[in-house]
């Protein structure tokens, strides 16, 4: 079955760095795109970033644009998200999700993405 399996969450000073990874399996990579999206406690989950796994089309949040990329490597079935220069609004758990889709451009809408990780948690603080 599709399972995504989040890593690489932890303790971080602002100005530092974090990869996740989303471990993907029970599906072609290739065909489908990947969401990240975070919550941060009291709040709704916010979408991040997205990419098309088919052609590597990607798409950000302007408040994590120039600092955050998102990548893929189709052969180990895994997205990451390299995140730069975090700030403490940068705080909460991050997911993974799965959209149905080969082509096209990758949705910013919770709705339109299937499956989900546990998520990772993400603390950015001195």
């Amino acid at each position: 079955q599709v399972q995504l399996v989040e890593s690489g969450g932890g303790l971080v000073q602002p100005g530092g760095s974090l990869r996740l990874s989303c471990a993907t399996s029970g599906f072609t990579l290739a065909s489908y795109r990947i969401g990240w999206f975070r919550q941060a406690p009291g709040k709704g989950r916010e979408w991040v970033s997205c990419i098309v796994n088919s052609d590597g089309t990607t798409s950000y949040a302007d408040s994590v644009k120039s600092r955050f990329t998102i990548s893929r490597d189709n052969a180990k079935s895994t997205v990451y998200l390299q995140m730069n220069s975090l700030k403490p609004e940068d705080t909460g758990v991050y997911y993974c999700a799965t959209e149905s889709g080969t082509f096209g451009y990758c949705s910013n809408s919770f709705y339109s993405y299937d499956y989900w990780g546990q998520g990772t948690q993400v603390t950015v603080s001195s």
